[in-house]
């Protein structure tokens, strides 16, 4: 049985970067890459689901939503969660751990061995839960080296926005996206023009929003090998980067502030582990 009707990539790479710079790229503060830095990923893949049925996509909201707390605009909370409890919650959906790796397989960021897909889909599973997602990225500890995916369980009206990258992309129920979670991303309201606002998620049922997520850990070769190699930190102070792990961005908008507070971010004296080791 097919995990998926239709993939396709949508280019992430109509990078608007604030003056002084020229570039994004993001840091570590694992020792490893206590010296290097890779650019973003620059594309988003948005693969359509048809593995979950409307009955299995509603009841596995319903089994979610008890576990977090969205309660307030632009909320987002998570909350553990395991493939046997996600089957328990969606009886009619035969093999849902193997549904799950052959979609993400579909985008082909680990290659085209399967098994890969299968280990990254059993290590962590997670509800993520929001009321509207102010703009923010996730690149703290090993982050820096993953990419994100995320399954849309119950959205309506919303659209996933990462301004700096040219995607704005209309999410329905039983979308799955893979995108690199360290540009700047969120959630708005369709007709919005990119913004997130408070008035547009109220509180009650319809202004809140539940996925399915995990993390796809990458090696330094595969980073190689889909076009964002980690390269030592001078060869993007050369390129004149913006160190996206230290960016702050405006929620509503998504703009970097004070930009011109972060010339110095790519030189190997900011390096971000202590005892200076690699």
């Amino acid at each position: 049985m097919p995990s998926a009707t239709a993939s396709r990539v949508i280019t992430a790479n109509a990078y608007r970067v604030p003056p002084p710079f020229r570039a994004f790229a993001v840091r570590s503060d694992e020792p490893a890459h206590a010296f290097d830095a890779r650019a973003p990923y620059g594309r988003v893949h948005a693969v359509r689901t048809d593995f979950l049925d409307a009955g299995s996509l509603a009841s596995l909201a319903a089994e979610g939503y008890p576990r977090v707390d969205v309660e307030a605009f632009a909320d987002i909370d998570y909350a553990a969660t395991t493939w046997e409890e996600l089957a328990a919650a969606a009886p009619l959906v035969d093999d849902l751990v193997g549904h799950m790796s052959r979609a993400l397989q579909c985008t082909g960021v680990l290659g085209d061995d399967l098994p890969a897909y299968q280990t990254i889909a059993t290590t962590r599973i997670d509800y993520l839960a929001c009321r509207g997602a102010g703009f923010h990225n996730d690149v703290r500890g090993h982050w820096s080296r993953c990419l994100f995916w995320l399954l849309a369980l119950e959205v309506a009206e919303v659209d996933f926005v990462m301004p700096h990258a040219g995607v704005e992309l209309p999410l329905a129920p039983g979308d799955l996206l893979v995108f690199d979670q360290a540009m700047a991303h969120g959630l708005c309201r369709r007709g919005d023009c990119g913004q997130v606002l408070e008035a547009s998620f109220p509180a009650g049922d319809q202004g809140r929003q539940i996925f399915l997520t995990g993390e796809l850990l990458l090696t330094d070769a595969q980073w190689a090998a889909i076009g964002a190699p980690w390269l030592p930190v001078e060869e993007h102070e050369r390129r004149g980067a913006l160190d996206l792990m230290v960016a702050e961005f405006d929620e509503r908008s998504g703009a970097v502030k004070r930009p011109n507070e972060l010339r110095d971010c790519m030189k190997r004296t900011t390096c971000y582990v202590d005892g200076n080791g690699a």
